[in-house]
């Protein structure tokens, strides 16, 4: 399918190659950012969500993800891996924004209750009781394995670009992902069921 074409449908760009984007960009780069933006948004703000725990902040954290794409001078060079760059970017912005949260003084548990309407989103995002299960049990492990277990599970990464955002080698986000699974069916009995 050539770019002319796709250009009519830009509500597809989830199904957007990164090659394809790079080409775009050759194009036209304003078009090629916007399709970056529609392709990654939804799923760096659930990621970020879940790890602050937050939507406002989440929101305001993938749209820094995306000001430093622009500013990100090697973003559509042919070697750059993109969905990586922008899930380690989102995962130190959250990290980082939890961990002054945290300096702060302002747990997360010792906050004031939020509005309804935050679970309500919460909820949509996480569907079915299984998932949310899961997810509770995730909240039970080290940061390195809920790290490891969400960029696998819940955001789809492959074990390529998992080691492109923790810095690590492929045989460690193996053995990290090994030991979080064991951790989980220890802490879900359920998951050992099946």
């Amino acid at each position: 399918m050539s770019a002319t074409l796709k250009l009519l449908a830009p509500e597809a760009a989830s199904r957007w190659t990164e090659d394809e984007l790079k080409a775009l960009h050759a194009e036209n780069p304003r078009l090629a950012m916007d399709m970056v933006v529609r392709k990654f948004r939804d799923r760096l703000f659930v990621h970020a969500s879940y790890i602050t725990k937050d939507a406002q902040e989440a929101h305001d954290v993938v749209q820094e993800v995306f000001i430093r794409a622009m500013r990100e001078q090697r973003f559509f060079e042919p070697a750059f891996q993109q969905k990586a760059w922008l899930f380690r970017v989102t995962s130190n912005l959250c990290f980082n924004l939890v961990r002054d949260r945290r300096r702060r003084g302002a747990i997360l548990e010792a906050s004031p209750p939020r509005e309804q309407t935050q679970a309500d989103q919460v909820d949509r995002v996480f569907e079915g009781q299984q998932r949310a299960e899961v997810l509770a049990a995730i909240d039970q492990m080290s940061e390195d394995h809920r790290e490891i277990l969400l960029l696998r599970y819940y955001d789809d990464l492959s074990y390529a670009e998992i080691a492109e955002v923790l810095q690590v080698a492929l045989g460690t986000v193996m053995s990290r992902l090994s030991r979080a699974r064991r951790r989980l069916a220890e802490v879900l009995p359920a998951a050992a069921a099946s």
